[in-house]
């Protein structure tokens, strides 16, 4: 398995309302994160705050800037550290980075999945809660 190149994929593909935030999560932006508590609507997330409506794309999501002008597009999240569960817990699953194209995976990871996921959980350890696996 590589390391994450940034590429996106997944932030992209899951940005646009297949996420969600805990209670807990939109509690504590509202006290100490107003500006990504200003995305979130009835408790869901991800609507812009001027127009109410739903965005299709996180807007905590940033290109990086690009050392080299022919480089591919690498991509940065503003709220890291402060991002929903959803988001620490991808990619949890081989099959999951499959579907999505995740650049992460590698040839002989699709040939030994059984290698790959247990790679993966040890990758992920810090990112999950010790109730997950």
């Amino acid at each position: 398995m590589k390391d994450c190149n940034q590429c996106g994929k997944c932030c992209i593909k899951y940005g646009d309302g297949d996420l969600s935030a805990t209670q807990e999560e939109i509690d504590l932006w509202e006290i100490f994160n107003p500006g990504i508590f200003d995305y979130v609507k009835n408790n869901e997330i991800w609507f812009d705050p001027k127009s109410g409506v739903r965005l299709n794309r996180c807007p905590f999501l940033d290109i990086a800037p690009k050392t080299k002008p022919d480089e591919k597009d690498k991509y940065t999240c503003s709220i890291y550290l402060d991002r929903p569960e959803d988001c620490r817990h991808y990619p949890s699953l081989i099959a999951e980075m499959v579907r999505d194209e995740c650049e992460m995976i590698e040839v002989s990871d699709l040939s030994k999945p059984k290698q790959a996921q247990i790679k993966l959980d040890i990758l992920m350890q810090d990112s999950r809660p010790a109730h997950f696996t």
